[in-house]
């Protein structure tokens, strides 16, 4: 499941993802906006800026902002980031492997086979999603809401 870290970072880049190009946003503007705790949100928008994703500015007209356009920031470095595996056994991870501690025939086992086949596939989607298109995403929800469309 995804944690409320994440989500919470997915959720402040959006934010950012929407003010690209423009002034730094300042934490209470974007805590608010998301309905995010100002202290939870501090903490993550630094790793993220420790991580080269955010850039701050201290000082009158702070704030943070993005240090990359949001075509370049994708789901799948947003959450190993922020959680670490994706992966949802360790004997599949590509980045942070273990072998499982039961496991008698690792290359022989029917659940690593199965959970290697949906990690790719959700990799594969966590890879080609930038917060550039899940504000596009969200724009076309709204829109089909506006509209009454399917």
């Amino acid at each position: 499941m995804l944690s409320k870290k994440t989500k919470y970072a997915i959720k402040a880049l959006m934010v950012l993802g929407r003010n690209y190009g423009k002034e730094p946003m300042q934490i209470v503007k974007i805590a608010e906006e998301e309905r995010i705790p100002k202290k939870f949100l501090e903490q993550i928008l630094l790793e993220m800026r420790n991580a080269g994703i955010l850039y701050s500015k201290k000082g009158a007209g702070g704030g943070y902002s993005l240090n990359k356009a949001p075509e370049d920031i994708f789901l799948s470095q947003v959450m190993r980031l922020i959680d670490g595996p994706i992966a949802l056994l360790p004997c599949v991870s590509l980045n942070f492997y273990r072998s499982c501690e039961e496991c008698v025939e690792e290359h022989a086992c029917g659940i690593r086979d199965t959970f290697i086949e949906v990690r790719n596939a959700m990799l594969q989607i966590l890879n080609d999603t930038s917060i550039a298109q899940l504000i596009n995403k969200e724009k076309q929800l709204s829109f089909n809401l506006d509209t009454g469309e399917q």
